[in-house]
C-alpha cells in the first residue's frame, strides 16, 4: 500500500474546505494544508479534521503549491484546491492506485459546477488535470495562475476514471470579476513572451473564442449558463488583447521619452 499525502492551499475557504476534506479524509495518510493567513474559519474547520496546518504569505499559485509540497511526509501526493471534491468513482480509482502504484503520475477529468449547473461542454470538459504523482518526478510549473504539474522527461502517466468535481463559480458577477483580474496576469505574461496585439486581433479573437466554445465545442448544450460561460470567456479574450494593446502603447511612449533623453543627454 502506497501512502499518500493530500496537499491543499487555502485562503478564506470556509465555504469550501469542509466539503473537500470530507471527500479525502478516508483515503489520505495525511492531509497538509498551507494557508495564507485566512481571516475566516478556515483554520478552525481544518483542525477539526486533524490536518497538519501551516501558514505562509501568498506569493503566487505556483510558488505556494510547491511550498506546500515541501511539508508533505510522503513523496506520493494528491494536490487539490479547496473548492475541489473527489467523486465516488475517482475516490475508488485513487484507492486502487494506492494498492498498486504503477505510473509516475495520474491525471483525470475535472467537471466544473457553475452557479449550480454542471458544465459538460464550452471547452470546460473534459478538463484533464495531473494531480496525483510522485513528487520526486515533477513539480508545479507555469506562470502565476496557469499552473500545472510538469513531470521529468521519460515519466509515465495513466488516466483514472472518475471526475474531480470543481465548485468554482457561485455567481456570474464573480466570474466576470475574476475574468478582469486574471486577464491582467495573462496579458502581462503574453506581452513579456513577445506576443503583440492589434485592432484586428481585438476584433477577431473574441468572436472566434465564442464561436469555438459555443458552437464547435457545443456550449449551447449547457443551456443558459453555457451561453453565459462562453460569453464571459469571449469577453476575457477581448480584455486580454486590449490590455496587451495598452501595454504596447505605454511601452512605445516610454521608449520615445527615453530616446529624447538620450538624444539631449549626448548633445545630438
Amino acid at each position: 500500500m502506497t501512502p499518500i499525502s493530500v496537499v491543499i492551499i487555502t485562503f478564506n475557504e470556509e465555504k469550501n474546505i469542509e466539503r473537500c476534506l470530507e471527500s479525502v479524509k478516508n483515503i489520505a495518510d495525511e492531509i497538509v494544508v498551507l494557508d495564507s493567513f485566512s481571516t475566516d474559519k478556515t483554520e478552525e474547520i481544518c483542525k477539526k479534521f486533524g490536518v497538519r496546518f501551516f501558514q505562509h504569505p501568498f506569493d503566487d499559485f505556483i510558488a505556494q503549491k510547491n511550498r506546500a509540497l515541501a511539508y508533505a511526509r510522503y513523496p506520493h501526493v494528491l494536490s487539490l484546491d479547496a473548492d475541489e471534491v473527489l467523486s465516488t468513482k475517482l475516490y475508488n480509482s485513487i484507492k486502487e492506485v494506492k494498492e498498486n502504484w504503477q505510473a509516475d503520475g495520474y491525471y483525470f477529468n475535472r467537471l466544473t459546477n457553475y452557479c449550480g449547473k454542471w458544465i459538460k461542454h464550452c471547452g470546460w470538459y473534459p478538463d484533464q488535470k495531473l494531480r496525483l504523482w510522485d513528487t520526486r518526478k515533477g513539480k508545479w510549473e507555469g506562470y502565476k495562475i496557469h499552473e500545472k504539474v510538469e513531470l521529468v522527461s521519460g515519466s509515465t502517466q495513466m488516466h483514472l476514471k472518475g471526475d474531480l468535481l470543481h465548485y468554482s463559480y457561485h455567481s456570474i458577477s464573480g466570474h466576470a470579476k475574476q475574468a478582469n483580474s486574471f486577464t491582467n496576469i495573462t496579458a502581462e505574461a503574453a506581452f513579456n513572451r513577445g506576443k503583440r496585439s492589434s485592432i484586428l486581433k481585438i476584433w477577431i479573437f473574441p468572436k472566434w473564442k465564442f464561436f469555438r466554445d459555443y458552437i464547435i465545442k457545443r456550449g449551447f448544450l449547457d443551456g443558459y449558463y453555457g451561453y453565459v460561460v462562453c460569453k464571459i470567456s469571449s469577453y476575457a479574450t477581448f480584455l486580454k488583447y486590449v490590455k496587451m494593446r495598452q501595454m504596447q502603447i505605454e511601452n512605445s511612449e516610454r521608449e520615445k521619452v527615453q530616446g529624447k533623453r538620450y538624444k539631449w543627454g549626448t548633445g545630438r
